[in-house]
């Protein structure tokens, strides 16, 4: 099992979603996040001033996955997340040593 966490921008995140549903997967986790990358933040010009803005809205989406899938998985969002424009995001993939489901007590993939 892994999870696959993804830095995204936040209006990819119904095509990721859907995407993501497409593979099977059957839940997630998004969390709102600011952060800054290879661009350094931007600017902005608000009211005839000019302000620096260093930290940019982001959404962070982790989905737990059996092993097997998570080239599917990489493959989904890479395709929804894509512009081709800098700050795309990135895509994180660690394992996970175990998973209990809290309700049943299932364990590991059954947790999933």
């Amino acid at each position: 099992m892994k999870i696959v966490m993804a830095v995204i921008k936040p209006f990819k995140l119904e095509e990721v979603r859907d995407a993501l549903t497409a593979l099977g997967v059957h839940g997630l986790t998004v969390t709102e996040v600011k952060g800054y990358g290879r661009q350094k933040g931007h600017t902005e010009i608000y009211r005839g001033a000019e302000y620096a803005v260093s930290f940019l809205p982001k959404l962070k989406i982790e989905v737990a996955v059996a092993t097997d899938l998570v080239p599917q998985v990489i493959d989904a969002i890479t395709a929804a997340a894509r512009t081709g424009q800098i700050g795309d995001g990135k895509i994180f993939v660690t394992p996970i040593e175990k998973a209990v489901r809290i309700r049943t007590g299932e364990t590991d993939s059954d947790a999933l």
